[in-house]
């Protein structure tokens, strides 16, 4: 390089005429007027146009997404789009962009989500897109300082295991040097043990679930936000749950309100409390539809879309059949057939599943033989409720979908990088 950047196009402004700068980004545009060549300049922060004085400087072959970097010096100009240009001392071409390109970055041709995601790194040129991903950046961030202000401690789980972590089919299989290994579709079981000594442990990461699911909210790979806290119930992780969405929407709302405003989405902060509604609920609700779901059965998207129109925003599924829940979740004291269990819902979308969880290892032992599991196989997660396994509680929650409420979009592949689902492996 010629140059050396000093400055992003955001840290420029009309007040510094007269100052001489470096700034480095992608050709938008390029237009020549008898001697004058006016170039549009992006890079990840903003937008600035370039006035090279003398046009012969401009190589004929230059394409736009073209690298460049520019020294020149900020002056007034008379452009309605921009409070200021560049007027270019030197011009050093770094990189050319082929032509065509496979899309248009710009957006002015629209592209399907297949040829999008083919090219994913040129699609982040386009503003929308990049203020997605810059959501999401902020999203981590907010989780990660309020879950660690409510002191919860970052933990890291392993995501390569030697049997099915919930008793489940729905896992992809590795061979792990002679052994036959496991992608984790949770980190259920590691999160409990934590809570041993370290009482209140999150983690933010990605999990993985062999399901051949052609949706636009499931995703072979997928990044989950889980915690487990020891001396909690299923209530007060409710809260915490609560109290944590409202917070991002809120850190969201307050510092990203470019990016808001380029995918002209008005977000609003969610009231609390959310409302709680019992699985009971739900099957009177579906009655008065003329659906009749008997007690104990799953409910299905099309009962889930009706209570979603009835329940608008986020409210708490409660009070599930014990039937259907996973073998660690505790029933409830006063009525053995209902769960100690809540999903977290947006509509007819589910973010969150959490519960209270057993914690004496002797109904552990049972519930797993209830439930057709091999105790065997769980040893050594059942070792640790021998050492005095305090009573716990958590959830977990997919972030990507937590995204595609923010943002608005029906399909997470929007909200993820490089998304992995039954027929996508590349790029």
């Amino acid at each position: 390089m010629k140059f050396k950047k000093t400055h992003n196009i955001d840290e420029i402004s009309a007040s510094m005429e007269g100052q001489d700068v470096v700034i480095g980004g992608w050709v938008e545009d390029l237009r020549k007027l008898g001697k004058l060549a006016f170039l549009t300049v992006r890079d990840v922060t903003g937008l600035a146009q370039v006035i090279a004085k003398d046009a012969t400087s401009i190589p004929e072959d230059l394409t736009r997404q073209s690298v460049i970097m520019v020294s020149g010096t900020i002056q007034s100009t008379k452009a309605r789009d921009f409070k200021f240009e560049i007027k270019a001392n030197g011009i050093d071409i770094l990189t050319k962009a082929v032509h065509p390109l496979p899309i248009d970055p710009i957006g002015r041709l629209e592209s399907n989500i297949d040829n999008r995601l083919n090219a994913r790194a040129l699609d982040l040129r386009n503003q929308r897109v990049a203020a997605i991903f810059k959501i999401r950046h902020h999203v981590l961030a907010s989780l990660r300082r309020i879950l660690s202000q409510k002191r919860f401690i970052e933990v890291t789980t392993p995501k390569i295991i030697g049997s099915a972590s919930e008793g489940g089919a729905n896992l992809f299989s590795l061979e792990y040097f002679g052994k036959k290994g496991y992608l984790a579709q949770s980190p259920q079981l590691y999160k409990e043990q934590l809570t041993i000594g370290l009482e209140r442990v999150f983690e933010i990461a990605s999990f993985y679930r062999a399901e051949k699911s052609h949706t636009g909210r499931h995703l072979s790979e997928f990044t989950s936000i889980d915690i487990e806290a020891a001396f909690m119930d299923y209530t007060d992780v409710i809260d915490v749950l609560e109290s944590l969405v409202v917070s991002v929407f809120n850190d969201i709302v307050e510092n990203c309100a470019e990016e808001l405003k380029t995918l002209e989405r008005d977000l609003k902060v969610p009231q609390q409390p959310f409302e709680r509604v019992t699985y009971q609920q739900v099957l009177g609700e579906l009655a008065k539809e003329g659906i009749t779901v008997q007690f104990g059965e799953d409910l299905l998207d099309s009962h889930l879309k009706i209570i979603g129109n009835n329940h608008p925003g986020f409210f708490f599924l409660i009070d599930w059949p014990m039937k259907l829940k996973p073998f660690y979740i505790h029933e409830k004291d006063e009525n053995p057939e209902l769960s100690r269990s809540f999903d977290l819902q947006y509509g007819y979308l589910e973010l969150s599943s959490g519960g209270t969880r057993l914690h004496d290892p002797d109904k552990l032992r049972s519930r797993l033989a209830e439930q057709g599991l091999d105790p065997v196989n769980f040893e050594d997660h059942l070792r640790a409720f021998d050492w005095g396994m305090p009573p716990h509680s958590g959830w977990g929650m997919g972030l990507d979908r937590l995204m595609a409420v923010i943002i608005g979009t029906d399909n997470v592949r929007e909200v993820v990088l490089y998304p992995r689902d039954p027929e996508r492996l590349s790029p």
